[in-house]
C-alpha cells in the first residue's frame, strides 16, 4: 500500500519522503518487522482464543503406542497457529508490497490456497480429536491443481483474461563486449540450474516440457509436504523455514538488481524484489512465532502453517529458478521427507522398519535424544547447508 502510494503519488503530491519506501532494501526491512511485531503482539490473544475454543493438537499414534508416551506433556496444546503466521505475512504484504505485480499475487494466492487447505485438514482433526483429518489424496489434487496454474502462467498458457499478469524481464549478462540476452518467460522456466555452476546443466523444451512440467509440479508439492513432515518437534519445522526463505531472499534480492546481478553472473529478473520482500515477512512472522512455538511450545503451526509455508518457499524456488538451491539449503526437509518415503516403502514390501519412528526426528527421539537436542542440531546442519548455498553465490 505504502509502495503504491509512493509509487503513482509521490511524484505528484511532492512527498519525497515516501521515496525512502520505495527501495526494496528498505521494504525488506520494514516488512520483517512488521510480521515479527504483529506475531509477538497478537499472539498471546490467540493462544487464549483457541484455548477457550478446545483446539487442542490430537497426539498421533504409531504402532499401537502414542508418541504420547514421548510428547504427552503436548497433548492439547492449542494448533493452527499458522492462522497467525500467515495474518503476519499478509499484513506486510498490504502495506510494503507491490500488489500489481505478478510475484505478489502469485505469492498471496499460494499462501491463502495452501493455508486453507490445511486449516481444513486442522478443522477435521479437532472435530473429530484424530490425526487423520484430510486425506493425502484430497491434499495431493489441490496442491497440484495450484502448482499446475503456476507452471502454466511460467510456460506462457495464459487465457486473454489474464494477461495482466506481466511477465517480468529476464536478462542474462553475455560476458565482454556482447548485448546482454533478454529471455522470454518460458526461456527463462526451461533452465535448470544448479549451485555452484554458472550455465544451466539442463534446458528441457519441446517434449522434454513435460518432464520440466513434473519437475516443477514436484519441487512446490514436495515442498509444502516436506515441511509437513518436518513439523513435529517444537520449533523444528519454524526454525529451518526461517534459514530456507532467508538464504531464498537473499537471491531474490540480489537478482532484482542488475548490476549485483552481472556482477555475480546470476540472471537479473525484474522484479523479484516483491519475492524478497514477501521472504522477508515469512522470516519475521516465523520468528514471531517461534517466540511462541520454542520448547515448551504454547501454539503448533498446524497444517494450515507447515503447508503453506512449504507451498510459498517452493513456488518461490520455482519464480526464480533455483529449485535445486532449494533442494540444498532444505536439506533437512529433503531428509525427513526421504525418511518416511524409505520406512513406508520397506514395511510394505519386506514388512521391515528401517527407522524407529517416521520422520527421522522421531527416530532420534527413539533411540533417546531429547527433543531440544534434536531441534538444535537440526537447525545447526540446517544453518550450514543454508552457508554453503549463499557461498554458491561465489562459487560458480
Amino acid at each position: 500500500m505504502i509502495f503504491l502510494m509512493q509509487h503513482y503519488f509521490g511524484e505528484m503530491a511532492g512527498w519525497h519522503l515516501l521515496t525512502f519506501f520505495d527501495y526494496t532494501s528498505t521494504r525488506v526491512m520494514l516488512a520483517t518487522c512488521q510480521s515479527l511485531l504483529f506475531c509477538l503482539f497478537f499472539g498471546p490473544y490467540f493462544i487464549k482464543k483457541l484455548s477457550q475454543l478446545n483446539a487442542g493438537q490430537p497426539i498421533r499414534e504409531d504402532n499401537g503406542f502414542l508418541l504420547g508416551e514421548l510428547h504427552k506433556s503436548k497433548k492439547n496444546t492449542p494448533t493452527m497457529g499458522g492462522v497467525l503466521i500467515l495474518a503476519s505475512v499478509l499484513s506486510s504484504l498490504v502495506v510494503w508490497m507491490d500488489l500489481t505485480s505478478p510475484f505478489t499475487i502469485i505469492l498471496f494466492l499460494t499462501a491463502v490456497i495452501f493455508g486453507t487447505l490445511g486449516g481444513y485438514d486442522d478443522y477435521l482433526k479437532l472435530r473429530y480429536k484424530n490425526s487423520k483429518g484430510l486425506s493425502g489424496k484430497k491434499k495431493l489434487i489441490v496442491q497440484l491443481l495450484w502448482a499446475s496454474m503456476v507452471i502454466a502462467y511460467l510456460q506462457g498458457f495464459l487465457p486473454e483474461s489474464m494477461e495482466w499478469l506481466r511477465p517480468p524481464v529476464i536478462l542474462e549478462f553475455a560476458e565482454g563486449d556482447s548485448k546482454n540476452v533478454l529471455l522470454s518467460l518460458q526461456e527463462y522456466s526451461s533452465r535448470i540450474y544448479v549451485p555452484f555452476v554458472k550455465e544451466p546443466v539442463f534446458i528441457l523444451t519441446g517434449a522434454a516440457g513435460v518432464i520440466l512440467c513434473a519437475f516443477l509440479a514436484f519441487v512446490i508439492v514436495g515442498s509444502s509436504n516436506a515441511v509437513n513432515l518436518t513439523d513435529g518437534l517444537d520449533g523444528l519445522a519454524t526454525g529451518l523455514c526461517i534459514l530456507a526463505a532467508g538464504t531464498l531472499g537473499v537471491f531474490a534480492f540480489l537478482s532484482n538488481h542488475a548490476e549485483i546481478a552481472a556482477y555475480l553472473n546470476i540472471l537479473y529478473v525484474e522484479g523479484s524484489g516483491e519475492i524478497a520482500v514477501f521472504l522477508a515477512a515469512v522470516c519475521g512472522a516465523c520468528l514471531g512465532f517461534l517466540w511462541f512455538n520454542c520448547q515448551p511450545a504454547q501454539l503448533f503451526m498446524g497444517d494450515v502453517g507447515s503447508l503453506s509455508l512449504g507451498g510459498v518457499i517452493g513456488v518461490s524456488a520455482v519464480l526464480l529458478n533455483r529449485e535445486f538451491l532449494l533442494g540444498l539449503v532444505g536439506g533437512i526437509f529433503v531428509v525427513e521427507a526421504l525418511s518416511v518415503i524409505v520406512q513406508v516403502g520397506s514395511y510394505k514390501w519386506r514388512k521391515k522398519r528401517v527407522f524407529l519412528c517416521a520422520p527421522l526426528h522421531h527416530h532420534f527421539e527413539y533411540k533417546g535424544w531429547k527433543e531440544s537436542k534434536v531441534v538444535i542440531r537440526f537447525w545447526i546442519i540446517g544453518i550450514l547447508l543454508s552457508l554453503l548455498g549463499l557461498i554458491s553465490l561465489k562459487l560458480q
